[in-house]
């Protein structure tokens, strides 16, 4: 009788996160299904009519996109400014991180403090100063202006995450490491770095992810030259109305990259989840 309920039990789980993952999966094959037809069959009816005629479908879409200068400029503008943010906000949290969990200087905890402080802050509050500040700077309209903008309003919460994370390490494996004569240099790299893999994977997704589909900073911060893909897709339909033959595509594009990225790293981010969760 148990067995019959535990496997009651597993079935309705089961079946419950299909129709979750139905849910989840069912708008990512409906933009993918809509920029593989033509203008024409999309304005005569919704994409689950594809399965009627599915010889009509091409990829003659993403060959036009291929061929719209602005679309792919943006694609690799979007990979200029996300790939570099998320190494910088990684790499400079983890060492912030590092730093306040286990070393000793003059006004650690109030600058910690200051840290998390800044996490109440919204991003909107200092757009306009900051665009004032890279105008002066010569930053604003260029890639760069967006990246820093970027790392500078995603190192609060990632110094925080980090922080928290190391601080759990235990103490005494530290301290073994450092009576073997390893530097401090040498037992981040070599001891922290690899302990705290899962919590910089899920960190470096977050970050990724955040700034791929950011369309706030980047429309305010980039010129039409710099521009990542989120912003161009919206100047299209500004321009173009329904131009749904170059949209769907260049949307899909904008989606898939992040889902690949996810589902790359999910290892790692279940790892991370799960350490956060047990600690």
């Amino acid at each position: 009788m148990n067995a019959l309920r535990r496997g009651l039990g597993n079935a309705v789980v089961q079946a419950f996160l299909v129709v979750i993952a139905l849910v989840w999966v069912t708008p990512l094959a409906g933009l993918f299904l809509s920029s593989l037809r033509s203008a024409s069959d999309t304005a005569k009816g919704g994409w689950w009519t594809v399965f009627a005629d599915p010889g009509r479908l091409s990829f003659d879409n993403y060959s036009a996109l291929l061929k719209n200068a602005g679309i792919t400029q943006a694609f690799w503008n979007t990979v200029a400014i996300s790939v570099p943010t998320t190494v910088l906000v990684v790499v400079l949290a983890a060492l912030a991180g590092y730093a306040f969990a286990w070393l000793d200087f003059p006004l650690r905890e109030p600058l910690f403090l200051l840290v998390v402080a800044l996490l109440v802050v919204p991003v909107q509050i200092g757009l306009l100063p900051v665009a004032k500040l890279f105008g002066q700077l010569g930053l604003f309209g260029t890639i760069p202006g967006v990246v820093l903008f970027h790392v500078a309003y995603g190192l609060p919460f990632a110094v925080f995450l980090l922080r928290n994370y190391f601080a759990e390490m235990p103490k005494e494996m530290l301290e073994a490491a450092r009576m073997d004569g390893g530097s401090e240099w040498r037992i981040f790299i070599r001891l922290v770095l690899p302990v705290g893999r899962p919590a910089i994977a899920s960190l470096a997704i977050f970050q990724f992810l955040w700034v791929w589909n950011d369309m706030l900073v980047a429309l305010l911060f980039a010129d039409s030259s710099s521009q990542p893909l989120t912003v161009q897709l919206q100047s299209q339909i500004r321009q173009f109305g329904s131009n749904i033959d170059v949209l769907a595509p260049g949307a899909f594009l904008s989606l898939i990259v992040p889902v690949v990225v996810f589902f790359a790293f999910q290892k790692h981010f279940v790892q991370g989840v799960m350490a956060g969760s047990v600690k």
